[in-house]
């Protein structure tokens, strides 16, 4: 497995956190393999796949404001920590349900909703805590390094839930728990070098102030925009249980080779990004990976060989990872400390949870179009999406250097806290 640099090693409570991500992640991985593959085995419906998406999107919409309010005012750690242990009941309630051979689409609908609301509160979190873990010369770094440690989980867990769910789904449940246990632990004993909670504004203006702070912020506003309708029209995750059963003809072992090929790809890139950061050309190298991840999305789409297929996702996976370290580390530096957990939380919401709402997309049109001709059409509007937003945003495409904001600038933005 790979591990951060030795200089972000050297970082004890960035390196715990690192391991907790990835352990936490591993479990989330396998319980969605498994959620997805029950699912279909037992309706058959792309929609219903779709629904999936939509079902953990709710949570998000709908809490984001207070999320990040919440992520601001009390101490991250115990947020993480309890958002992990709601992951480990739901992964032990399923694997009761199992076990009584009592599993339904409803249940699982039940579960994916509690698994949702779960990871709205643990995400925008966890990534709020990161700066206070790592000095700001590292930032760049220990963000190529964070998506390291995801990409790697996304790697190792629908392969290895794969292997386990063809002899037993519910050994795979199990693992599940004793992951989600295990990024407890670790979390719990992490010692953020910096003080977390801060003294805030009356409750409703501190909540809003996220927001705010955002829509003046164009350059924040553009990078966040720009991955929502990308991801939206681009995600073809939802889908994949299609494409292995019907398609490819590669069965559960084959799903989940698919479900982790976009982070094999992904984790080769983020790797050498921990290590040669991107420095020059930020603006111009971030358009150029979302049209990569386009195209990659066209040929998988058109695939009906399973190498082929896992080239295509590998392919972007690594344009993804190109994108998310650009777009995370500008976030990041862009954002004072006092204000991470409120932008964090709204990022979430339309980065993280992007990806919900496109399997929902994704699984819509292909209830109506098929499975092909909704990947197809979402490969088409990535492309066109990432033309639109050069037009529309020329300052993210003239970004040439991670640079934090001048003093001034750092004046400005803190007076949208208030």
């Amino acid at each position: 497995m790979s591990s951060p640099p030795p200089a972000l090693i050297a970082q004890r409570p960035f390196a715990l956190l690192w391991l907790a991500r990835v352990a936490a992640t591993v479990g989330y991985q396998m319980m969605m393999l498994l959620f997805a593959w029950e699912i279909y085995a037992l309706t058959g419906s792309a929609l219903d796949l779709g629904l999936v998406g939509l079902i953990q999107f709710v949570p998000a919409v709908v809490l984001t404001l207070v999320i990040g309010h919440i992520a601001d005012r009390y101490e991250r750690r115990q947020i993480v920590r309890l958002a992990q242990g709601v992951y480990a009941l739901i992964a032990f309630a399923v694997l009761w349900t199992l076990a009584r051979h009592t599993l339904s689409r409803d249940l699982l609908f039940v579960a994916v909703f509690a698994l949702g609301t779960a990871r709205a509160f643990e995400m925008p979190t966890i990534h709020a805590l990161v700066p206070a873990l790592v000095p700001e010369p590292l930032m760049p770094r220990a963000i190529a390094a964070w998506t390291l440690a995801n990409q790697t989980a996304v790697v190792c867990g629908p392969v290895l839930g794969g292997m386990i769910y063809a002899l037993s789904p519910f050994v795979v449940t199990a693992l599940c728990g004793i992951f989600f246990l295990t990024a407890m632990l670790l979390v719990s004993l992490v010692r953020p070098g910096k003080a977390e909670k801060t003294p805030g504004p009356p409750p409703l203006t501190s909540i809003l102030a996220g927001l705010r702070f955002i829509l003046v912020n164009r350059r924040l506003s553009g990078i966040i925009t720009l991955d929502l309708f990308v991801v939206i029209l681009g995600g073809a995750t939802a889908l994949l249980p299609i494409f292995a059963r019907d398609i490819l003809h590669a069965g559960p072992t084959g799903l989940g080779l698919l479900r982790s090929a976009p982070a094999i790809g992904a984790l080769i890139t983020s790797a050498a990004l921990s290590k040669y950061p991107i420095e020059r050309h930020i603006g111009r190298r971030m358009f150029q990976a979302v049209a990569v991840y386009g195209i990659a999305t066209l040929c998988f789409g058109l695939s009906t060989w399973l190498p082929f297929s896992l080239l295509a996702l590998a392919v972007l996976g690594a344009a993804d990872a190109v994108s998310v370290v650009i777009r995370f580390s500008l976030v990041q530096i862009e954002t004072p400390d006092a204000m991470r957990g409120r932008v964090s939380a709204i990022n979430y919401l339309f980065v993280g949870s992007s990806n919900t709402l496109g399997e929902f997309e994704s699984g819509a049109v292909a209830a109506w179009l098929g499975a092909v001709g909704s990947v197809l059409i979402g490969g088409a509007g990535a492309l066109l999406v990432a033309c639109i937003w050069r037009l529309l945003y020329p300052e993210l495409r003239a970004i040439d250097r991670f640079q934090p904001p001048r003093s001034g600038a750092i004046e400005e933005r803190n007076a949208c806290t208030c």
